[in-house]
């Protein structure tokens, strides 16, 4: 059985979506403790934002174009 490219778009944002989350969640548990690593944040939320500029080009994919 085989994806239409529609399909393999979804799921990908699914999986961008989901370490987005986890990252999140691993920023949260790094700024709550008082002795993180500044540089490892600031890795953590550039790929975080990487991420969603990501997550946005690919919904875009999925937008079919208007015809002006």
């Amino acid at each position: 059985m085989t994806m239409n490219p529609p399909e393999d778009i979804r799921r990908r944002i699914i999986e961008l979506e989901v370490e987005h989350r986890d990252l999140d969640a691993v920023i949260e548990t790094l700024i709550s403790d008082a002795r993180h690593e500044e540089l490892q944040l600031r890795r953590l939320k550039k790929r975080k934002l990487q991420l969603k500029d990501h997550i946005t080009l690919l919904k875009m994919q999925l937008v079919p174009d208007i015809p002006a």
